[in-house]
C-alpha cells in the first residue's frame, strides 16, 4: 500500500460519491435562522498533500467562532449510528425534557428498533426510523424537524455525514475523529462557515471532572504561567478489536493497516487544547511525531486467532505507542501519546505545568506553590469547593458513562442549543484537535519532521473568547 498520505477508505460507498466537489448548498447570511437555496457550491477536496496544504481563503462568509445557536423551546435531535456509542447516548438525550429524539439511523435493523424502543419507554413518540442502506442518512439530514444531528458510525463516515447535516441546515455533533483528511477538515470549516451550521466535536473528556477543574484553576492562575500540558490516549483495545461482535465489522482494525499516526488524539488533546486557550488565545502551530515498531496486533493475532481467520490478511504498520509534541504560538508544549495495542492500564496522562506548579492525573495529584513542599504531592481533592465547574455543582452524580462526562457534555451542549447560547467548542476546535490524525502519519513518514497545523480559524484565535469554562446561564 502507498503510505505517502493518508489513504481514502473505501469501506463505505458513500465516500466515494460525496467526499469530491459537492453539490449546491443552502446558506444565509451571517445570523439567518434559516437555510436557503444558493448555486455556491461545497468547498473540493484539496489535492494538497496533508503535510503541506496552504491556509485557503475565506469563502463569502464570516468565522463562526462566537456565533449562537437559535433560541428554542424543544431540541429535535436525530441520531445516525446505534452501535456501541450512539446506543448508550440515547438515553442521555431522553433524560433532558426538552430535548425530542425524531429520528434515527443504522442499515442494521436490529439496532434501529432497539433505539426506537428506548425512545418509546421514555414517553416519547416513536421515532422516524432509517435503515435502507449505508447512505440513508441523507433523508434523515433531510428532515425539516431535526435540529441536531448526533453522528456515532465508524470513522471514515464521519465526514459525510457532517458534510449532509450541514448542507440540510441542520447542526451537527461527531464522534472523535471528525474526519480523517486535512483536506476534509477544510471542507468542514468552510461547510459551517457557509451554512451558519455549527459542527463540533463531540469531546467528552473536555467534561472529566478532573479536567473541568484543572482548566478552572489553570484559568484562575493558580499553576502560573503555563509552559507545558499532556493528554493521552493509552488504552488497551486489542481484545475488542478482534472481537467478532463488539464492533460492526473489522473496520477499527483496519486503521492500523492504513495510518502510522494518532488515530485518536482527540480525548488528549481537547482537555489541554482548553487549559491553554487553543484558539482562544494560543494557537498550536506544528507537531513532530515518532512511533515506534508494530507488533503489538500481529502478536495479539498469534496467540488468540484461528489459522483463517481474515485478521491473517492484514498487515500492520500503525505505531503500537505514537508520541507527538505540539508547539503552540506562545511556545508552550503538549505531549500526545497514543497506544491500544499493547498490555496498558487505562490512561489519558492529563497534566499541566507553569511557573507555580504541576497537576497530574491517573492518579490524580497536585503540586502548587505555595500550597505544597518539599517535593510531596497534594490532594487533588481539596480544591473541588473552590473550583469545581458549577456543571459539576449542579450535577454531582450524573447518570450516563464514562463517570458522568457523557452526559454533562450532553446536558450542556443542548443547553446551549435550546437557550440560544454560543457553544462550548466549533468547528475550529474539531479541526484542530483531529489534525494530528493525518499530520503525525506525514510526521512519522518524515522522520519526525516537523507538520505545520493550520489556522483553521484564519485569524481568529488571536481573540480572546469563552470556551467551556462558561458561566451559568441565567
Amino acid at each position: 500500500m502507498n503510505e505517502q498520505s493518508p489513504p481514502t477508505p473505501s469501506r463505505r460507498k458513500v465516500l466515494r460519491t460525496t467526499a469530491a466537489a459537492g453539490a449546491g448548498i443552502g446558506i444565509t447570511a451571517a445570523g439567518a435562522q434559516t437555510a436557503v437555496a444558493s448555486t455556491v457550491s461545497a468547498p473540493a477536496a484539496t489535492t494538497v498533500p496533508p503535510a503541506a496544504a496552504a491556509e485557503p481563503r475565506r469563502r463569502a462568509a464570516a468565522t463562526m467562532a462566537g456565533v449562537p445557536f437559535e433560541r428554542r423551546s424543544t431540541v429535535r435531535v436525530g441520531l445516525v449510528g446505534l452501535g456501541n456509542r450512539g446506543n448508550a447516548m440515547i438515553g442521555l438525550y431522553l433524560a433532558l425534557p426538552w430535548v425530542r429524539v425524531v429520528a434515527v439511523c443504522d442499515p442494521v435493523r436490529e439496532k434501529a428498533e432497539r433505539a426506537t424502543a428506548k425512545v418509546v419507554a421514555a414517553g416519547q413518540p416513536a421515532p422516524a426510523v432509517y435503515t435502507n442502506g449505508e447512505e440513508d442518512y441523507e433523508n434523515l439530514c433531510a428532515r425539516t424537524d431535526v435540529d441536531f444531528v448526533h453522528v456515532a458510525t465508524p470513522w471514515d463516515s464521519h465526514y459525510a455525514i457532517a458534510r449532509a447535516a450541514m448542507l440540510n441546515g441542520k447542526h451537527v455533533g461527531v464522534e472523535c475523529p471528525v474526519a480523517m483528511r486535512l483536506d476534509e477538515l477544510w471542507s468542514l470549516v468552510d461547510l459551517s462557515e457557509q451554512t451558519r451550521r455549527h459542527c463540533m466535536q463531540l469531546e467528552n473528556c473536555c467534561y472529566g471532572r478532573n479536567e473541568m477543574r484543572v482548566l478552572r484553576m489553570a484559568h484562575a492562575g493558580r499553576f502560573g504561567d503555563l509552559l507545558h500540558g499532556a493528554g493521552a490516549y493509552n488504552h488497551d483495545l486489542r481484545a475488542l478489536m478482534f472481537s467478532p461482535t463488539y464492533y460492526e465489522g473489522p473496520w477499527r482494525r483496519r486503521w492500523h493497516t492504513r495510518l502510522r499516526g494518532d488515530l485518536y488524539p482527540n480525548h488528549g488533546f481537547g482537555p489541554v487544547a482548553n487549559y491553554m486557550d487553543v484558539n482562544r488565545g494560543d494557537r498550536a502551530v506544528s507537531i513532530s511525531s515518532f512511533g515506534t515498531p508494530a507488533l503489538g496486533l500481529a502478536e495479539y493475532r498469534a496467540e488468540h486467532m484461528p489459522p483463517g481467520d481474515p485478521s491473517w490478511k492484514e498487515t500492520y504498520i500503525q505505531s503500537d505507542r505514537t508520541i507527538s509534541l505540539v508547539q503552540t504560538a506562545k511556545g508552550r508544549v503538549i505531549r500526545l501519546e497514543h497506544d491500544v495495542s499493547t498490555p496498558h492500564p487505562y490512561s489519558r496522562v492529563n497534566s499541566l505545568g507553569g511557573t507555580r506548579g504541576v497537576f497530574e492525573d491517573y492518579p490524580a495529584r497536585i503540586y502548587l506553590e505555595p500550597d505544597h513542599k518539599d517535593d510531596q504531592w497534594g490532594d487533588f481533592s481539596a480544591y473541588a469547593a473552590e473550583f469545581d465547574h458549577w456543571l459539576w455543582k449542579d450535577h454531582a452524580n450524573p447518570p450516563g458513562g464514562h463517570g458522568g462526562m457523557d452526559y454533562i457534555m450532553v446536558y450542556r451542549l443542548m443547553q446551549c442549543v435550546r437557550l440560544g447560547l454560543v457553544p462550548d467548542f466549533d468547528v475550529y476546535d474539531a479541526a484542530t484537535w483531529t489534525a494530528p490524525v493525518p499530520l503525525s502519519h506525514a510526521s512519522i513518514k518524515a522522520k519526525g519532521a516537523p507538520q505545520e497545523i493550520p489556522d483553521f480559524t484564519r485569524g481568529e484565535w488571536t481573540k480572546a473568547r469563552s470556551g467551556v469554562d462558561s458561566v451559568r446561564p441565567v
